[in-house]
């Protein structure tokens, strides 16, 4: 066991207002408690949410702000009464950090459904200090939201499963989706698409990519192993194709229609959304009542399903497709994701990127 220090000085890199630019940040994290885990930062995937939180799409946002929520790092330093993890484990935090623990959900072990979730980043925690994310060299996080990467995962491989990945294995648990030969619909062919393409392919599915433009066709038929690929502007393809689908998951994160995609689903057939888009979606009704359809959402997964969706992947041999930068890469990696120009997610290499140094003269909180 480490021994428990005092606050510690932590260096991160952090948007200063709605623009979005992040720039190197110091500022403290809280003593260890008894139940803490401190976590050295190795990567940290960069999400489609990090854009929203530090552009303040979503009215919310508060600045300085530490992005991050795909961390992988190594246990430095544990709580006496951390009991899941010691010094010296490869770990993974996620999008939550903290819930009432009484509530539903809470002892339903679906924490993310929890009304008093902490988010990692953009939130306060429970001794009122504001919480920063994994574009940092240093976490503290109690050690329920801490899952062990397990042996035969990298690292840098292992950081998108924890946003993307479990977001895309969680909504086809739970709605019963696992069964194999199953016709599933991938709608965009992002970070969280060709998460959803793997693992639904790995359950046995029969896998169709739905994208607004042929130019990712050849990536998802011959690199993903997707079955089938739809243009949503075809619409004698799309017609074809009606009635088809057991189940769409819609990974999309701006504004666009539902009836085209509905019609695709087969009776009974799920629309799932997990793109976090803004604004109203809308639809006429009859397109959901003359198939029994259903239109729902999910959102990300529970530490029990980020523990369950990595040993997944390590069964199936998965890996998410990456391409990993340096910290002073990630304003440029931020706009190329913006325009979806990444295949298929961002990892930095956090550790790997000296970002102590680039510090130096950074202001402090």
């Amino acid at each position: 066991m480490g021994s428990l220090a005092s606050e510690r000085t932590v260096v991160g890199w952090a948007a200063r207002d709605a623009t979005g630019h992040l720039s190197p940040y110091t500022y403290t994290v809280r003593q260890t408690g008894s139940e803490d885990v401190v976590v050295k930062v190795l990567y940290c995937g960069i999400c489609h949410t990090d854009i929203h939180q530090a552009k303040n799409h979503l009215g919310a946002s508060k600045y300085p702000m530490v992005p991050g929520h795909e961390v992988v790092g190594e246990v430095v330093e544990v709580g006496p009464e951390v009991t899941k993890h010691s010094v010296g484990d490869v770990v993974g935090v996620g999008v939550i950090v903290g819930c009432c623990r009484e509530c539903r959900p809470c002892k339903a072990n679906i924490e993310q459904y929890c009304n008093k979730r902490i988010w990692s980043y953009n939130d306060v925690y429970t001794d009122g200090r504001p919480t920063q994310g994994g574009f940092a060299s240093t976490m503290v996080v109690d050690q329920k939201f801490v899952v062990k990467i397990p042996a035969g995962l990298a690292p840098e491989q292992a950081a998108p499963l924890l946003c993307a990945g479990v977001t895309v294995y969680s909504p086809l648990k739970h709605f019963g989706l696992t069964a194999p030969g199953l016709r599933g619909g991938i709608l965009g062919l992002g970070g969280v698409g060709h998460m959803g393409v793997k693992v639904a392919k790995a359950m046995g599915h029969h896998v169709t990519v739905i994208s607004s433009s042929s130019k990712k066709r050849a990536e998802a038929m011959d690199h993903l192993g997707a079955d089938a690929y739809l243009v949503s502007s075809d619409a004698d393809a799309m017609a074809a194709a009606a009635d088809s689908l057991d189940y769409i998951i819609d990974t999309v994160p701006v504004h666009h229609p539902m009836e085209p995609y509905l019609a695709l689903l087969k009776l009974d057939g799920k629309h799932v959304l997990l793109g976090v888009i803004g604004e109203p979606l809308s639809f006429v009704s009859p397109m959901v009542m003359l198939g029994r359809k259903s239109i729902t959402g999910s959102f990300i997964g529970s530490v029990d399903e980020a523990e369950e969706v990595l040993k997944f992947c390590v069964d199936k041999g998965l890996t998410s497709q990456i391409e990993v930068v340096k910290m002073g890469y990630v304003n440029e990696a931020l706009e190329r994701l913006e325009r979806n120009d990444v295949r298929y997610r961002f990892v930095v290499d956090v550790a790997g990127s000296n970002i102590e140094e680039a510090a130096a003269e950074a202001p402090s909180n």
